[in-house]
């Protein structure tokens, strides 16, 4: 019965120790958002608005336990994220080009707060992106009425890679109509054999042969015409993304200018 009890004990101060040190709780929400996301919440568009849930508890109020504290609301974004990255593809898409993404700038809008024990939803989309950043809205909605608590805005930038080109991707990838920017395969039936000393793989020098000597025209004019779907569905892609790409906000630009300027100053040693 002593050994019990001893064991009892250690198991109850690890468990304390894990919460003040690692904040388990922060830990285990965040595995179980991405679960969810991942397995269970359906795929989203790139452009799509998501949606994650949320409830003012007791460890998130202020000192005068009476609103959810002010940098609570931060700490909500993170899951808000990581289920738009995951629902969306966005981060595997970023690191499958051999990116990495962090948060780079964040402000936050406070219209009214939220109460102990009251439930909110974060309504997250992508409102702008340029080469280097992404651009994000979080909105702390209330279920019921659907009124606004607060907006926030956050910039992720992006290095490694363009985010113009992952947008590129996704845009097409998960877009509903089905269109995809990857230029299919030429059938074969398409393709006249090559002729005795011609190139076989369209992507060599149409100049010359496997051989060593010039193509002939047959195998030349086969290249190009091979060529020309492709070169037809990457303009359609790169059209088809410039007309999803939402325009910039005027109060976007703004903060963005405010940045910039601020980037300077630091760098200046201001």
């Amino acid at each position: 019965m002593e050994q019990l009890c001893y064991l009892a004990l250690s198991v109850l101060l690890a468990i304390v120790v894990l919460y003040g040190l690692l904040e388990l709780h922060y830990f285990l929400r965040m595995c179980l958002c991405v679960l969810l996301a991942r397995f269970v919440k359906r795929r989203c568009h790139i452009l799509d608005a998501t949606t994650v849930n949320g409830l003012c508890l007791s460890n998130d109020v202020d000192t005068l336990l009476y609103h959810m504290n002010n940098a609570r609301y931060f700490r909500e974004l993170d899951f808000a994220r990581v289920d738009f990255y995951e629902r969306t593809s966005l981060y595997r898409t970023i690191t499958g080009m051999g990116g990495s993404v962090f948060q780079g700038a964040a402000t936050i809008r406070y219209r009214r707060f939220i109460r102990p024990f009251h439930r909110f939803n974060i309504v997250s989309r992508i409102i702008y992106w340029d080469d280097q950043s992404l651009f994000m809205e979080h909105r702390f909605v209330r279920p019921s009425d659907k009124f606004v608590h607060c907006i926030a805005i956050c910039r992720q930038r992006v290095i490694d890679v363009s985010m113009e080109a992952v947008m590129a991707e996704l845009l097409p990838r998960t877009s509903s109509n089905g269109f995809r920017a990857t230029a299919r395969a030429t059938p074969p039936h398409t393709l006249s054999p090559p002729a005795t000393g011609g190139i076989s793989n369209p992507a060599m020098d149409t100049s010359l042969a496997e051989n060593g000597h010039a193509a002939t025209p047959t195998a030349t004019a086969t290249a190009t015409e091979a060529a020309t779907p492709a070169a037809t569905a990457a303009a359609a892609a790169a059209a088809h993304c410039a007309k999803l790409k939402p325009s910039l906000p005027p109060e976007l630009s703004k903060w963005i200018e405010y940045n910039d300027m601020s980037s300077k100053n630091l760098r200046s040693g201001c």
